[in-house]
């Protein structure tokens, strides 16, 4: 016997598009392997005379979202509107109406995941963002299910596919920034408007997801601290590649535990010099990995495609297909996050750290500029000086520091008269 679950979309651009294409490629083999018939009812567009793919029937769409998600032959919602508004709404009123939702929206479920998990939670009906976090990467549910009852102490990875594919090219072929993202838009990687990849601010959206899940404590998107990638040059690649570093921007959460079994947590994105022979400065491209630290599992690596249509195409249907099989069987699965994280000042987290200066070349300033880190509690495992008669670039490479002590510690350089100018801080990941 075949179960008929009917799907109701919301938004039919390039992913929306993308999933609708694969429903149809895939409904036999659902239906043979799952015993489960995914049917395609409606689709909600802003405007739905444009010109569609011709394997959609163009008796399938309407411009009104609502009237998609109250629809008695809707069953299950699948949101790709994108942004907060109306899309929370519309998931809300789903949810309430006791249909579950799938949605990508990274943006949605980093800022008010919490309050929607509630309104699933007492609905009874289930929500699934599998795609809002690494695209193709299945790491929500492992950690949802398989790690559950796991001691999670670190999750730090690569989740945003279309910087990563920047950076790949700045590194291996000396493209500058502004080329890099040319090149990313060129190939569809990264949209016209592309700040929110540049910025941190995807990256740091999908990190308040993963951090939610993985320490059962609600983390939002703001909580993240988060610089991008703009302002990197060739300079910092040519150097990074000199001392055996890669450069990638990553995303890492961590739980500090106290003796009372409590503890804080530390959410950050930053680009980070990384050695060349760690696992994450070989994941090039738009390809995605994250890792994920347990007490008894140790270190679990999730590796894909991490931007891109159809991988994300692929996740979503994943969970529609989980959706429908909780709602033929009467149940559900809620989101096992807790209360509001206790977060950790990003002044008290601890890195190594690459910090290029710009100094006079004149007797004792490398003794100087030393002595100002020695005093601010930051100890230098390398310095490298090239420079002309007149000026040297000098970069060090500390020991591992808090970022307040490297603060005050530039505070005091940049009053330095022999001290030009610091161009460049990084961290350091290991």
């Amino acid at each position: 016997m075949v179960d008929h679950i009917r799907i109701g979309l919301l938004g039919c651009g390039t992913v929306g598009e993308a999933f609708a294409e694969l429903l149809v490629e895939r409904r036999a083999a659902i239906e043979d392997a799952a015993g489960i018939s995914l049917d395609l009812v409606r689709i909600a567009v802003r405007d739905p005379d444009k010109p569609r793919s011709p394997r959609l029937d163009p008796e399938l769409f309407t411009g009104d979202a609502l009237e998609v998600v109250k629809a008695q032959d809707v069953d299950i919602v699948v949101e790709l509107i994108g942004g907060t508004t109306p899309a929370g709404e519309l998931i809300t009123t789903a949810l309430n109406a006791g249909k579950p939702v799938v949605t990508a929206n990274k943006q949605l479920i980093g800022s008010a995941g919490p309050e929607l998990f509630a309104v699933a939670d007492r609905a009874g009906v289930d929500l699934f963002f599998e795609a809002a976090a690494v695209a193709a990467v299945p790491i929500l549910r492992p950690i949802r299910e398989s790690l559950l009852g796991e001691d999670v102490t670190r999750v730090a990875g690569i989740v945003n596919g279309t910087t990563n594919y920047m950076l790949t090219r700045m590194m291996s072929d000396g493209l500058s920034f502004d080329e890099a993202l040319a090149n990313a838009q060129e190939l569809g990687l990264a949209e016209p408007d592309a700040t929110a990849d540049v910025q941190g601010d995807d990256a740091a959206s999908k990190l308040a997801i993963l951090a939610s899940l993985a320490f059962n404590q609600s983390v939002v998107a703001d909580d993240v601290t988060r610089e991008g990638i703009v302002g990197l040059d060739t300079e910092d690649f040519r150097l990074a590649a000199q001392f055996g570093f890669d450069i990638k921007l990553l995303a890492v959460a961590e739980r500090f535990t106290d003796d009372a079994g409590g503890g804080e947590i530390g959410v950050q994105v930053f680009p980070a010099l990384i050695e060349r022979d760690h696992p994450l400065a070989s994941v090039r491209d738009s390809f995605n990995a994250v890792f994920i630290t347990t007490s008894a599992a140790g270190e679990l690596m999730f590796y894909g495609r991490g931007a891109g249509p159809r991988p994300s195409a692929s996740s979503i249907l994943g969970d529609v297909l989980a959706a429908a099989d909780h709602l033929r069987r009467g149940t559900h699965r809620r989101v096992p996050v807790g209360p509001r994280a206790v977060l950790r000042s990003t002044q008290e987290l601890t890195h190594s750290y690459y910090v290029r200066t710009e100094v006079d070349e004149a007797p004792g300033v490398l003794s100087q500029v030393t002595g100002v880190f020695g005093r601010h509690g930051v100890s230098i495992r390398k310095a490298d000086q090239q420079g002309s008669e007149s000026q040297a670039r000098v970069v060090f490479i500390t020991f591992p520091a808090t970022e307040r002590a490297l603060g005050d510690a530039l505070g005091e350089l940049k009053g330095l008269g022999h001290v030009r100018h610091v161009s460049r801080v990084l961290r350091i990941y290991s």
